[in-house]
């Protein structure tokens, strides 16, 4: 079992990660997916009221279709709250990452690792929502790998955000119920 405190400190920031283990072209993908997105005032509200601060580890790939239209999600969550440490971790360079978060036996990616302050897991979760498997299935039934290099349609983009945002106020919820952290931080 790895030990996700000690691997957090290993992590790349957003752009710290995207110079390292991007090319000119996988920036630029990003950057365009990136500025494509925009949280509504209510996303945004929800992120600034959250209350306990979360780690949160990203095992990715800078070459990966599915990380591109996901990963800078997370970072417009990072940027509207305080509360959330946000840190990747390629999934080529970090093996033993890589190992100890496979999906259904494969490593995969984009895949999530919430903890909270004192380094407990919270929540683990990858490599595609709800919506956008719902979206391969509608249309494809088979193998598939999308490229990043064409924008989803803004309606899936704001589902698959939507999505991700639950997963993220759900952590934040255990966090903020949990008996052991409301007595640490008297409320």
């Amino acid at each position: 079992m790895i030990d996700f405190a000690a691997k957090f400190a290993e992590g790349d920031t957003y752009e710290a990660f995207l110079a390292k283990h991007g090319t000119d072209e996988h920036r630029r993908r990003w950057s365009d997916f990136h500025a494509s997105i925009a949280l509504t005032d209510s996303q945004r509200k929800l992120l600034a009221g959250f209350e306990r601060d979360m780690k949160v580890l990203c095992l990715a790939g800078a070459w990966c279709g599915d990380c591109v239209n996901q990963c800078p999600i997370f970072d417009h969550f990072a940027k509207a709250t305080k509360r959330i440490a946000l840190h990747f971790f390629d999934r080529d360079a970090h093996p033993d990452l890589a190992g100890e978060l496979k999906i259904c036996g494969g490593a995969r990616v984009p895949v999530v690792v919430i903890l909270s302050e004192d380094d407990q897991e919270v929540a683990r979760f990858g490599d595609r929502t709800l919506a956008k498997y719902r979206s391969i299935a509608a249309s494809q039934l088979g193998p598939s790998c999308p490229t990043g290099i064409g924008a989803p349609p803004a309606e899936l983009t704001a589902a698959v955000v939507q999505e991700w945002l639950d997963l993220f106020e759900r952590a934040q919820l255990i966090l903020r119920t949990s008996a052991r952290l409301r007595q640490q931080h008297g409320d």
